[in-house]
């Protein structure tokens, strides 16, 4: 095989196998550490109320409520939290072969059977290190460790990544076109209180 197209296919999986590693990092993250700032949180809203009406509001008991019951959802993952970070280790271990293997081949100008035998046995690796199911946001974190945290210019050189499509979640687009619509939508009916009136009197009429 070439050595320009298998560094071109080194990269891509460097890419997969780097970026999965930097989610299961997420997800063990987001596990260790959200319980603990929810609760200080609510503790610091908590105490400020007592001097600040604001805070007492029954919006921000209902907030904090809700942000409580997300610590409930945080908590189903604290059992398997380990298996994540144990996870993260493993494909961080097989990135570093990647990376290793890459700079035997652009040095060497070369690509043996026995880097492929190599590359072939990281990707059967790859897929059983992984788990499947990740917390909420922690694709958006894992955006941010991998691309803003660690050094990926080895990788870049070869998968070139774009900041549309690869740099940012396409989850963020979606809240986006979410918050997007609320906003036109609060918009028109702001402009059209009749329409309010009339569903007022659908909704309380006996």
């Amino acid at each position: 095989m070439d050595h320009q197209v298998a560094l071109k296919l080194i990269a891509e999986k460097a890419y997969d196998v780097g970026y999965s590693a930097k989610l299961h990092f997420s997800t063990y993250d987001i596990v260790e550490k959200a319980p603990g700032w929810i609760g200080l949180i609510s503790l610091v809203i908590g105490v400020l109320a007592l001097y600040i009406d604001f805070l007492a509001a029954k919006h921000v008991s209902a907030l904090i409520t809700v942000i409580g019951i997300c610590s409930l959802y945080i908590t189903y993952y604290a059992d398997s939290k380990e298996q994540y970070f144990q996870a993260g280790n493993k494909l961080t271990d097989l990135l570093n072969q990647l990376k290793a293997m890459s700079a035997r081949c652009k040095s060497s100008q070369q690509f043996t059977a026995a880097d492929q035998a190599e590359l072939d046995q990281i990707t059967a690796d790859f897929g059983p290190a992984c788990q499947r199911k990740h917390i909420l946001f922690s694709g958006w974190l894992a955006h941010k460790k991998f691309f803003w945290d660690h050094q990926i210019d080895w990788i870049a050189e070869h998968r070139e990544f774009s900041l549309l499509r690869d740099k940012i979640p396409f989850s963020v687009y979606a809240l986006i076109v979410v918050i997007l619509i609320a906003a036109v939508g609060g918009s028109w009916l702001a402009a059209h209180p009749e329409l309010l009136l009339s569903l007022k009197d659908v909704c309380t009429h006996e």
